[in-house]
């Protein structure tokens, strides 16, 4: 296991675990609201997780009383325009990495997920949430539309009529009805919230990496493709994943009866 960041104020903690990568925001008396700092920290891990195949799984987290409420209002009141654009050239392209990436990407979450935070959140492939998690998209209450993938996450996770309602009536959610309508996966006691997504990262990262990162691709891309096109992408990616040794051994272990031991090759 790989120390915390050496500097326990900077804005973004890293922490390694074997293939597990937390990283876990860090302005907590400012609700973990995104400032260009941390803005910046962000898009630099993200870029440094798309190099490093050593990682299996990530694991986004927040500091303090809640994951993220959203931008920091703050530091673009001096400047709407200029602060807003730096800070959204910064998260844009990280969260681009971040769907991109072969590691699936948890969202652990709880306290506020505000605006932003909510793209965030929303950028992963799982979200588990602790119990009194509210959600808000909070945009319309400071008079600007979403960014930060938040409108693209929203329409594909919860539909486009709920995403409407919660988009143009503006409610916060409680996390109850955040899972009802599959905008996180999970709800788990406050307490177990730790535990819980890291139980759920360690079984994916038992698993294979180049597959995993494949059925990802495959997933989020289906919405995009028609038939004959996704078909196609399944059998290339099925033959990638035909030609590495993990599939020789998760045809061995299956026949064998025993777990299997993959190595990302």
């Amino acid at each position: 296991m790989t120390p915390p960041s050496l500097d326990p104020q900077a804005p973004l903690l890293r922490r390694q675990d074997g293939g597990i990568v937390h990283l876990r925001f860090n302005r907590p008396a400012a609700l973990n609201s995104i400032d260009l700092a941390m803005a910046s920290a962000f898009h630099q891990a993200c870029r440094e997780l798309a190099q490093d195949d050593s990682v299996r799984v990530v694991v986004l987290g927040g500091e303090g009383r809640a994951f993220m409420a959203g931008g920091d209002l703050p530091s673009m009141q001096a400047d709407p325009v200029g602060g807003s654009t730096a800070l959204i050239a910064q998260m844009h392209p990280a969260l681009e990495i971040l769907a991109g990436l072969r590691a699936p990407v948890i969202a652990s979450v709880h306290g506020a997920v505000a605006g932003a935070g909510l793209g965030v959140a929303l950028a992963a492939d799982l979200v588990i949430a602790a119990q009194g998690t509210r959600f808000s998209l909070a945009y319309p209450r400071i008079g600007t539309s979403p960014d930060c993938s938040t409108s693209w996450g929203l329409v594909r996770w919860v539909g486009m009529r709920k995403a409407m309602e919660i988009a143009l009536l503006s409610d916060s959610l409680d996390a109850d009805e955040a899972l009802r309508i599959q905008l996180v996966n999970r709800v788990v006691p406050a307490d177990e919230l730790a535990a819980q997504t890291q139980a759920a990262a360690q079984r994916i990262a038992q698993g294979a990496p180049i597959a995993l990162g494949h059925l990802k691709a495959l997933l989020r891309q289906a919405g995009g493709n028609d038939l004959r096109t996704h078909l196609a992408l399944e059998a290339r990616l099925f033959r990638e994943c035909a030609g590495t040794e993990d599939f020789v051994e998760g045809m061995a272990s299956f026949m064998a009866k025993r777990p299997a031991k993959f190595l990302g090759r």
